[in-house]
């Protein structure tokens, strides 16, 4: 009679015993949902993008007084991850610049106001001419003044448009989304050539 008690309880143990690790395998298997995995990664991803733009920037003027004979031959801009570029190229070693926000750019020599889109307006002084000094010869004479470039799609530049060219100086204005931090530099190349970059913020 003992035995037969002692039987159905050893049974039941074993059982008991038996059905831990099935509950254990079960729980990963809540925890680790789709939707957990891609929330984190997105957050995760974000973090990294924040983390890996460069910092230390400012909205301050930005100058440098050199003048050089090096005309001007183009205007660009581009997109990257953390900032809007625009760069102009030079016939020679690089410029100096005065690089602002202002209320309004206008046109050299005239006066006459370029109208810009964007919350905030950059003016680009480049201290080099848009033509040949010995010649007279235009080296960069855009088809569209208003428009140098084709910017949609942009998330900080909103229209970059010619102001002219007048007594060795070039003016540029830059519409932007609005007054956000920016840098200005010049690099070598290619070849003898150079150019100036303004590089503005996507955000502070």
């Amino acid at each position: 009679m003992k035995l037969q008690h002692k039987i159905p309880k050893t049974i039941v143990a074993a059982l008991a015993v038996l059905a831990v690790p099935a509950a254990a395998f079960a729980a990963p298997a809540l925890s680790g949902s789709s939707t957990a995995p891609r929330s984190t990664s997105t957050v995760s991803t974000a973090s990294l993008s924040t983390a890996s733009c460069p910092r230390g920037w400012g909205s301050l003027p930005e100058a440098n007084s050199r003048m050089v004979q090096s005309p001007i031959t183009g205007v660009r801009t581009g997109r990257h991850a953390c900032y809007d570029r625009l760069v102009v190229d030079l016939q020679g070693r690089a410029p100096g610049y005065d690089v602002r926000y202002v209320r309004n750019v206008y046109q050299d020599g005239s006066g006459f106001l370029v109208p810009l889109r964007g919350g905030a307006k950059l003016q680009i002084v480049v201290h080099a001419s848009s033509y040949n000094v010995d010649t007279g010869k235009a080296t960069y004479a855009p088809k569209n003044k208003k428009e140098l470039t084709n910017v949609t799609g942009y998330r900080t530049f909103r229209q970059v448009a010619y102001a002219g060219s007048f007594e060795g100086q070039t003016t540029i204005g830059l519409g932007v989304r609005a007054r956000l931090p920016f840098r200005v530099f010049t690099l070598a190349g290619p070849g003898s050539n150079s150019r100036l970059v303004i590089d503005v913020a996507h955000h502070w």
